[in-house]
């Protein structure tokens, strides 16, 4: 399987076309719902040899819907996550692809704007670069989501799109395998972006993001630039942050500028100045007010539209910062955090409290970070947003 297949986390999708209004759109009699879907891509224009080989591949896959119902990846801590993730083995090899396709990232980055450093991070966590990419079978895989009625709206456009790799000659049926949730390809894109951006950058006639390196990175880079990547701008540095630091104010949802954080004392990680001007970032504290720190700047809000946990983009930034040069970032001395039990029992008592927390899921996101910003506001904790036993007992 993947790395850490994408859609169980994602939150940027392209938007799904129209289905006719008597097509079977989930649940019920499997043949029926089989033939709405043959009927909905016939009438995009799909050929019948087309949509007949792609929908005679689909099956119902129970162990799909196993993986659907428990992700738990990113409870992890970020220190847990990302010392494992942004490993020695990576970071080598992650540079060494960066200088054996120097050339295709040149092309990238001229008609992107995407930098090498932060597409190499996604297909190094994504796939191993291409060694992993995994073994589910993306039509059944995907028949199977869109026929669950819990989320048909996410997975049926998928599945058409599906459909539409096999009519453009882009994939035979056989060969589309992937993440359980119906991704494909070394950096684990979805149908439809595979469709929507798919480059055949090598010119060999079709576009493989199985095995086409160029087409997975010229691809790669321009659903990235879709996401509003900003040109020549930065997207995350390592930080250093002073103890009297006004800790509600890290907080991704608070954007100041360089000027003002380093008017409060923040410097860069070595210690110099920050630059003293208007660009906007968020000072994030992944494990609290004696962890790590980092700023983050626009563009990081494209790693989170890759993958909405912070935990994943986080570790993905920093990757691409590693990749593009920087230093390790010191990891700090930050208090003990909660085991994935201990962290429900805080979310359920903010829940009982009035607080939105997304779910209570063991997994510290930002809804459950803003929630205990404010529980430590309440109680004269400093409100850094990092969930630790003492604030539980408190509660």
């Amino acid at each position: 399987m993947p790395i850490l297949p994408r859609l169980a986390v994602a939150t940027c999708l392209l938007a799904a076309g129209t289905v006719g209004a008597n097509a079977q759109q989930c649940g019920g009699d499997f043949p029926a719902f089989l033939e709405g879907v043959k009927q909905e891509a016939l009438a995009k224009g799909f050929s019948q040899s087309a949509v007949d080989a792609a929908v005679a591949d689909m099956r119902l896959e129970p162990k799909v819907l196993t993986r659907d119902r428990a992700q738990g990846v990113f409870a992890q801590d970020w220190r847990q996550f990302a010392t494992r993730m942004v490993s020695g083995y990576r970071l080598k090899f992650g540079r060494q692809n960066m200088q054996k396709y120097a050339g295709v990232f040149r092309d990238v980055e001229a008609e992107t704007g995407v930098p090498a450093a932060v597409i190499t991070s996604f297909w190094g966590l994504e796939t191993d670069y291409g060694a992993v990419l995994g073994d589910f079978e993306t039509l059944p895989a995907l028949a199977t989501l869109a026929h669950d009625c819990r989320r048909p709206e996410l997975f049926r456009p998928h599945l058409i799109a599906a459909i539409e790799i096999v009519d453009k000659g882009y994939l035979r049926p056989e060969e589309m395998r992937g993440a359980w949730a119906g991704e494909i390809g070394q950096t684990q894109l979805l149908p439809e972006e595979y469709v929507a951006f798919g480059t055949d950058a090598d010119e060999n006639g079709r576009v493989d993001l199985r095995k086409d390196t160029a087409d997975v990175l010229m691809t790669t880079g321009k659903y990235i630039a879709s996401l509003g990547w900003r040109r020549g701008e930065p997207w995350l540095e390592a930080v250093k942050v002073p103890s009297d630091f006004p800790w509600d104010r890290a907080a991704l949802v608070n954007k100041e500028s360089r000027a003002n954080f380093a008017s409060l004392g923040v410097t860069k990680a070595d210690g110099s100045p920050l630059e003293n001007d208007e660009m906007a970032a968020a000072l994030i504290l992944p494990m609290g007010r004696n962890g790590p720190a980092f700023l983050a700047f626009a563009n990081f809000d494209i790693y989170l539209a890759w993958n909405k946990s912070l935990v994943y983009s986080l570790t993905a930034g920093y990757f691409a910062t590693r990749l593009a040069g920087a230093e390790p970032v010191d990891m700090g001395n930050p208090a003990p955090g909660l085991s994935v039990d201990q962290t429900k029992v805080l979310q359920q008592k903010l829940v009982d409290k009035g607080y939105d927390v997304g779910g209570v899921d063991g997994i510290v996101g930002e809804n459950t970070r803003a929630a205990v910003r404010q529980e430590q506001l309440r109680l004269g904790l400093a409100a850094d947003g990092w969930p630790t036993p003492d604030l539980l007992s408190a509660l």
